[in-house]
């Protein structure tokens, strides 16, 4: 069974995007993964299609209703139905490579993108979402996140990437940012390729970009060297 995807949103044209171009474009269309929107509008109980109302307690902005959410999520994602439900919100928690591996090795996902101030909190509790962050930072919506979310996780899937062993050695996936990379021409502007990268020594090749990959994650990300440490892949 393929990976399937299934977005509910309120702009539905924001999708494939850029999903539908590289290697996510190339596995949409071998059959890799697949991907559904549902139009959150078409769930309304009115006939001006709303789907938001003002927050209760006051304040600034609109909340999306339950009612009408909850009559989206059943239709997307019925009972019986073994995809995680996904909520992409800004107080979620952070999406990690962990979690994206996670994914990728299940059935797929049902994905809310909330708009306006936020999602109200019964639709989140009855329906099991599961809020998800990827940044700390506001966007205008969660169409991209999903989007940002769907890419991560569709480029691990089989067959996507030409080289399944391509992201063995990317950042986070052993806990550290990924080491620099280079490439010809030999040298450039003045700056050649470091000696050993060209020295055909395999051994001190790994020890070098490991001894790199650890600089780098001390010096921009100090906090993922607190954590436990990873094995190195092999």
């Amino acid at each position: 069974m393929s990976f399937s995807a299934t977005v509910l949103t309120l702009y539905p044209e924001m999708f494939p995007g850029p999903l539908g171009l590289s290697l996510a474009g190339r596995g949409l269309g071998e059959g890799a993964w697949s991907l559904e929107t549902v139009q959150i509008r078409d769930f309304a109980l009115d006939r001006h299609r709303s789907v938001d109302d003002t927050p209760a307690g006051g304040g600034a902005g609109m909340v999306m209703r339950a009612d009408v959410l909850a009559r989206a999520v059943d239709h997307a994602s019925p009972q019986g139905d073994p995809r995680p439900r996904l909520l992409m919100s800004p107080r979620g928690k952070p999406l990690t490579q962990a979690r994206v591996r996670a994914l990728a090795a299940g059935p797929g996902a049902v994905i809310l993108c909330g708009r306006f101030e936020g999602v109200d909190q019964r639709l989140i509790d009855l329906r099991g979402l599961e809020e998800v962050s990827v940044g700390d930072f506001i966007l205008s919506g969660g169409e991209p996140a999903a989007i940002v979310l769907l890419d991560a996780v569709v480029r691990l899937l089989p067959g996507v990437m030409g080289n399944a062993q391509s992201g063995d050695e990317e950042s986070f996936e052993n806990g550290l940012l990924e080491h620099p990379h280079y490439t010809r021409p030999q040298e450039f502007e003045g700056r050649p390729i470091p000696e050993v990268l060209t020295s055909g020594n395999h051994a001190k090749i790994a020890a070098w970009r490991r001894a790199q990959a650890e600089k780098l994650t001390k010096e921009r990300r100090p906090d993922l060297m607190a954590k436990p440490p990873h094995p190195v892949q092999k």
